[in-house]
């Protein structure tokens, strides 16, 4: 029995994710090429200027003539870093090609499909669409609004604390949960932290290899482009010593206008300066910003101030929960600090999946209007 075209999007979905590390500002796309119902080549999406996912499945065939492509994203017709997507299918003399996403970058939007289909390659759409999309969404909303997806990861107890009343935080969660965060950051375009954070916990906010879902290959390919950092600090009162802007890894530097950096500062940092009005920075300036620098996934690992702004003015897409069996007390400090005056005020979110990691429990909640 031939697996269906179904069967073989899952495929092309799965190859996608190994571009989740290196990507952006491209989305990660995936492509299998295959014939007689057989795979001949898989492939996905390489750093800017390098192979495409149809380009790099082509690239491991000898012979594509006749196969049917099957890939998560329509194919570019355009010329950017690299050639056009449809001319090396087209060149290659595939028979059909299965896309699961419409692109909506105006330089593709049914350009890519209407150029195959003139080619008299046979397209099929809207293969595995809903699942496609899932995994493209930090990109599609950066294109969409200007900015990626935005996911507050936190560690918390049972009872929603996320550090005792004296600052004390490490360890809420244990090892498992803490190398499951890792993969997260490999995958996420940034990290955004506050100053707050920074100055109790003196974070470095870098990758490190540990065992988790990624796999080696995976991981070096990540090492080969490490995550930025961004900081939100108002003053500039970040000092050239802290982990957060030392190494090779940049490092973004939000502050008011009149701020002005230590110049020891690390050539790594990036002084980036926002509007700011009475409750500190033009949050949604910042996002802007990292969208622009071309971040499909940002990453916030901050303190409750932050993260309760964030809140606040609905900026917050998904949270990655890792919850403890314990419980810390009334007097510890909450996950957010966010105020909301009624219940119909209070953000809503949709429970998308519960796991146990090692002995914790990691939740992911979306935005109700985002799932």
């Amino acid at each position: 029995m031939s697996r269906s075209d179904e069967s073989w999007m899952s495929e092309a979905i799965k190859v996608g994710r190994k571009a989740r590390v290196w990507s952006a500002p491209n989305p990660a796309v995936g492509c299998v090429l295959v014939k007689d119902d057989q795979l001949l080549a898989a492939g996905f999406t390489h750093p800017t200027g390098q192979q495409h996912a149809e380009v790099h499945a082509l690239s491991r065939t000898d012979d594509a003539k006749g196969a049917t492509a099957y890939v998560t994203l329509e194919p570019c017709a355009h010329t950017g870093h690299t050639g056009p997507c449809v001319e090396a299918l087209i060149d290659a003399e595939v028979a059909r090609v299965v896309v699961a996403c419409v692109d909506p970058d105006p330089r593709v939007a049914g350009k890519g499909i209407a150029r195959l289909e003139a080619a008299g390659i046979d397209v099929m759409t809207d293969v595995c669409k809903a699942e496609a999309e899932d995994e493209l969404r930090g990109f599609f909303l950066r294109l969409s609004r200007g900015w990626g997806r935005v996911t507050v990861k936190m560690a918390m107890s049972a009872d929603g604390r996320t550090a005792m009343a004296s600052g004390e935080s490490q360890w809420i969660t244990g090892a498992a949960a803490r190398e499951d965060v890792q993969a997260w950051r490999a995958e996420s375009d940034v990290i955004l932290t506050g100053r707050g954070t920074v100055e109790a916990d003196d974070c470095a906010l870098t990758l490190r290899q540990c065992v988790n879902r990624l796999s080696n290959e995976d991981w070096r390919r990540a090492l080969t482009r490490p995550t930025p950092r961004a900081v939100v600090d108002s003053h500039a009162m970040v000092g050239c010593s802290a982990n957060v802007v030392r190494g090779e890894t940049p490092t973004y530097l939000f502050t008011r206008s009149d701020a002005t950096l230590d110049p020891a500062m690390p050539s790594t940092v990036s002084h980036i300066q926002v509007a700011s009005h009475e409750t500190g920075l033009d949050l949604n300036a910042i996002l802007k910003v990292l969208g622009d620098r071309g971040a499909n996934e940002i990453l916030i690992e901050a303190g409750p101030t932050l993260v309760g702004a964030l809140e606040q003015q609905g900026l917050v897409d998904q949270w990655l929960i890792y919850m403890a069996p314990s419980m810390l007390g009334a007097d510890a400090r909450p996950a957010h600090a966010g105020v909301f005056k009624t219940l119909s005020d209070a953000p809503k979110y949709t429970i998308t999946s519960h796991d146990l990691i090692g002995g914790d429990l990691r939740i992911t909640l979306r935005a109700a209007d985002e799932h």
